[in-house]
Order: C-alpha cells, then sequence, then structure tokens
C-alpha cells in the first residue's frame, strides 16, 4: 500500500493593534530655592546662570555647531520644489481609485444599519464622523443600538469616539472653527451636539415638543462670529435655526411655503455657502423641487424665493460648485443636472442611469470634476474637460446600495457609505483631483455657453408662447365678430320674415273674404232642395 504525499504550510501574520498614549510634561529642573512661578525669582536666576563660566563655554560650542549646519542649509534648500509652477498633463493617463480602507459597524452582528450621513475632520484627513441609522421605520428591529461614531484613518478597528443618542442619529456635522465640536439630527427630531475632549453623550439636546416632527435629513453650521449658529430641516416642512449654547428653543423657524402654489414642501437635502451669502441657503424637497431661501430678506413674504422644478423623485444631493458659486448641482431620481440661479431650467444634464441615484458632490479642486453614487453600488467620477456624456470613472465598490459619501477638502481621499453599516475609504489618483492647465477658464466657458444656450431657448419659447397667446387672442376676435356678424343677419332675416309673413297674411285676409262671399247661396239652395226632396217623399 502506497500512501500519498502531503505538502502543508502555513503563515499566521502578527496583528498590530494600535492605540492612543499621551504624556504630561509639568516644568521642573529648578533650584529648591527657586519658585518657577515668581516673575522676579526666575529673572535672577537667568541672569546669574548667563554669567557662570560653563554656561558661556557651552553657548560658546553649541553656538559653533548651529553656524555650521545654518551654513549648510543655507547652501544647500533641502525643501526647495525644482518643478514649482509646472502644470502635469493627466490627460493620457488611465483614472483609478484604490481602497484604503474599510470602518465597519461595530454592531453590524446584530442589526444591519446603513451608513446615512459622513463628515471629515476639517483640520487634514485624520478622522472622519459616521451616523449610523435605519431610516425605514418598518425594519427598526426592538432595542436595536443608536450609537453613532468617529473613526481615525489610521485606525479602523476600534472607533476614535462614540456618540451616543436617544434615538438614532441621521446626520452629522463637524464645527469648521472648533474641530472638537459636531452637530447632529437624529431620527425622533431632536438637535444635539457633542464634545469630542468629553463624554460620549451630547453636552445638550433639544426638547423633543421644539424639535422637528420628523427626522432630522441634514443639517449645517452657519457663518457667525461665534461659530455656534446652526439650522437643520425635515421633511415637516420647517427649517429651524439653532444656537447651541441655547438649545431649549429654535432661534427662528421658516415655513417651507412654496411660492405661487402655496403647497408645504418636505425637505431632504440643504445647501450652504457662505460665498452665496451669509444669509441665503437652498433646499432639496421630497418632491423633486429645489428652492431658494434667504433668512434675512426685507420681507418675511421673500424668505421662500424661486424654485427649480426638474426632477421626478426626492433631492438626495444639493451642492454649488465652489469655483462657480452661481452654478449649482442637484441629485435626484436617475440623473445629475447642473443649474445656474437665474435659469430655470437645468444647463447640463446626465443621462438617465438604470438605477437611482442616492448623493452627489463637486471636487474642491477641480471645477469640471463632480462625482456620484448610486443604489447599485457604483460610484462615478465625471470630468467635463474631457468627457460629457458619460463617467471617467465608474468603480464598483459594494454589491448593495451606496447611501452616502463626502469629499475630503484635499480632493484627494473619499468615503462611501454603504446600505449594509460598510463605510469604504478610497484614494484618487492625481489626475482627478489636480487641476489641469486652463481648466478653469474652459469649464467657465462651458457654462456661460450652456447658460446663454438655454436663456435662448427660454427667450424663444416665452416668443412662442406669446405668439400664441395673440394668434388665440386674434382668433378669438374673428370668432366673436363672425358671431356679431351671423347674429345680424340672423336679425335681418328675422326682420324680413316677419315683413313677409305680414304681407302674406294680408293677402291671405283678402282672398278668403272674395271666396267666402257666395257661399250662402249655395247654403239656401241646399236648403230648399232638402225640403223639397222632403215633400216629395211625404
Amino acid at each position: 500500500m502506497v500512501l500519498p504525499e502531503f505538502s502543508e504550510s502555513d503563515c499566521n501574520t502578527t496583528q498590530i493593534t494600535m492605540a492612543v498614549s499621551g504624556m504630561k510634561h509639568v516644568e521642573g529642573g529648578w533650584p529648591k530655592d527657586i519658585d518657577p512661578e515668581e516673575v522676579e525669582h526666575v529673572l535672577r536666576f537667568q541672569k546669574k546662570t548667563e554669567k557662570d563660566e560653563d554656561y558661556i563655554r557651552a553657548i560658546t560650542n553649541l553656538g559653533a555647531q548651529v553656524e555650521e549646519l545654518i551654513k549648510q542649509n543655507n547652501a544647500i534648500d533641502i525643501y526647495e520644489e525644482y518643478y514649482d509652477g509646472a502644470v502635469l498633463d493627466h490627460s493620457a493617463e488611465t483614472p483609478y481609485a484604490k481602497t484604503l480602507t474599510v470602518f465597519r459597524d461595530p454592531h453590524a452582528d446584530k442589526v444591519t444599519r446603513s451608513c446615512s450621513y459622513i463628515s471629515w475632520y476639517p483640520d487634514g484627513a485624520r478622522k472622519l464622523a459616521i451616523a449610523y441609522s435605519i431610516m425605514e421605520f418598518q425594519k427598526q428591529p426592538e432595542g436595536m443600538p443608536t450609537e453613532s461614531y468617529v473613526w481615525d484613518v489610521t485606525n479602523p478597528n476600534v472607533p476614535d469616539f462614540t456618540m451616543r443618542t436617544a434615538s438614532q442619529l441621521c446626520c452629522v456635522k463637524y464645527n469648521e472653527k472648533d474641530p472638537n465640536i459636531l452637530i447632529g439630527g437624529s431620527y425622533n427630531g431632536q438637535v444635539q451636539f457633542w464634545d469630542t475632549r468629553k463624554n460620549p453623550t451630547p453636552v445638550d439636546a433639544t426638547p423633543i415638543e421644539f424639535g422637528h416632527r420628523d427626522p432630522v435629513y441634514d443639517l449645517d453650521w452657519l457663518q457667525s462670529k461665534t461659530g455656534t449658529e446652526a439650522l437643520s430641516l425635515s421633511t415637516d416642512g420647517n427649517v429651524l435655526f439653532w444656537d447651541i449654547r441655547k438649545l431649549g428653543e429654535p432661534t427662528d423657524t421658516i415655513p417651507l411655503v412654496e411660492k405661487g402654489t402655496g403647497v408645504v414642501q418636505g425637505a431632504v437635502s440643504l445647501e450652504y455657502e457662505s460665498v452665496a451669502g451669509p444669509t441665503k441657503f437652498m433646499v432639496g424637497t421630497e418632491s423633486g423641487s429645489v428652492i431658494m431661501c434667504n433668512r434675512k430678506a426685507k420681507n418675511p413674504q421673500d424668505r421662500i424665493g424661486s424654485s427649480f422644478y426638474g426632477h421626478h423623485g426626492p433631492v438626495y444631493a444639493l451642492e454649488r460648485n465652489p469655483f462657480f458659486p452661481k452654478y449649482f448641482m442637484s441629485i435626484g431620481d436617475w440623473t445629475a443636472r447642473i443649474w445656474m440661479e437665474d435659469v430655470r431650467t437645468p444647463i447640463v444634464m446626465s443621462k438617465y442611469h438604470d438605477t437611482f441615484l442616492t448623493g452627489g458632490t463637486w471636487s474642491p479642486t477641480r471645477p469640471g470634476v463632480f462625482f456620484t453614487c448610486k443604489m447599485d453600488g457604483t460610484l462615478d467620477v465625471w470630468d467635463y474637460l474631457y468627457k460629457q456624456n458619460d463617467p471617467t470613472l465608474s468603480v464598483q465598490i459594494l454589491d448593495a446600495g451606496l447611501c452616502s459619501f463626502n469629499l475630503q477638502d484635499a480632493g484627494r481621499l473619499i468615503t462611501t457609505g454603504g446600505a449594509e453599516g460598510n463605510a469604504t475609504l478610497l484614494e484618487l489618483c492625481e489626475g482627478l483631483y489636480s487641476i489641469q492647465q486652463n481648466e478653469k477658464q474652459v469649464i467657465a466657458a462651458m457654462f456661460d455657453r450652456e447658460t446663454k444656450r438655454e436663456r435662448n431657448l427660454e427667450a424663444r419659447a416665452k416668443e412662442l408662447k406669446l405668439r400664441q397667446k395673440r394668434q388665440a387672442l386674434k382668433d378669438k376676435e374673428e370668432a366673436d365678430a363672425a358671431a356679431a356678424a351671423n347674429e345680424g343677419d340672423a336679425e335681418e332675416i328675422k326682420k324680413i320674415e316677419a315683413e313677409f309673413f305680414e304681407q302674406t297674411k294680408g293677402e291671405d285676409d283678402t282672398g278668403s273674404s272674395l271666396a267666402a262671399a257666395p257661399a250662402p247661396e249655395d247654403g239656401a239652395d241646399g236648403e230648399a232642395a232638402a225640403e223639397a226632396g222632403a215633400e216629395d217623399a211625404e
């Protein structure tokens, strides 16, 4: 019997566990008779030390060494940029995006929650906050976890900070002025904020009776001197303004009552950029329209401005172009549309995709690049400098749908949030975040050209509409004139008929009198004949 020979080998890698540690430095080294908190004692000791011969000898030796190093640094600039100002042409390169890490929901083994919102740390690409929630009420299990987390990019295994709430968190945003402060909106309509230097529980939260009546779908920080003002919106049809120093009640409320129709619109997405005006913002509604708003309008009726129609479903994302603030992008139904504030129709529109689009954002470093994510788990990168009909790059990130994503300020890192709780960190190639030569001028010319085209089409449509209106008015006048003429003819005919019948009646009366005169004689002769016949019979 021959036994077969088997070869077995294995490899066990060592897991590296990273932890954050710190060191507390306490000032020391002073002689016992010197109090470092007393300025006079410190100055006296410094003067005494500077006159010491050992100190002078040490400083002299160190000075010679430092002088030599300074001369070397002056001779060779180790930080010199040899190709500073040179623009690299990446048009011939194949665009790509590589996965760096994946952040998994710690409660994924208990319940499947989606990454509903992502916010990057404002001071460098070090951390990101992710809100986990289940937006479908029927799918929320009893006792589901409500925690959301702040992740460190270098340590995806353990959350850096936990945000605990009474209700699941739907959206979260870092404060631009103080990166330690985060504000979030919950499913029960509350707005709260955290300080990452303190406990995981919120520092303060709004009372339920003064919050939204529906889940808080989006919020943002407002430009202010204190950096503590924010606004939030929900599908209950209200935009609420807050000051985190006093969250007892909102500082202001704007009902989203659409102009002209008087219909209250439920809000889904928010766009606020101070460059467009510190009091102006835009709201994407669940009915597919985009509403311009101004908090400090001259008249209260003008706080709700014009509306833009075009989408067939909720507007999930809304953002202005960082290089051209008058142009903004909306994401909804199966398309991405680019608008101009003064034009009521989109100037550029993407093709209709096979699946719903769930999010979109502009590149902060390139004016012609924007990103969209879809329900089939695909991330599309559009580069209008080279191609307008199809995306430049499509990356299949997950099999499940993508619910949210956010781009880091440098434009190099992007994080996508999936419906199953996985957030994927991607790094883009240099060609997708490095601005190209004359790109800003080319994109500006393209936007201007499309804007003029839409304005010409609008003017043509108005001209045709006015022409149709004039033609309809002319046709109405002609119809009225014809009806009046017909009415006059009818009256003339009636008059002629009346005269005819009057004349005919007179002739009939004359003829009948002449024909009826001999009738009595005929009657007498008949009676006489009858009497004669009777007598003969007798």
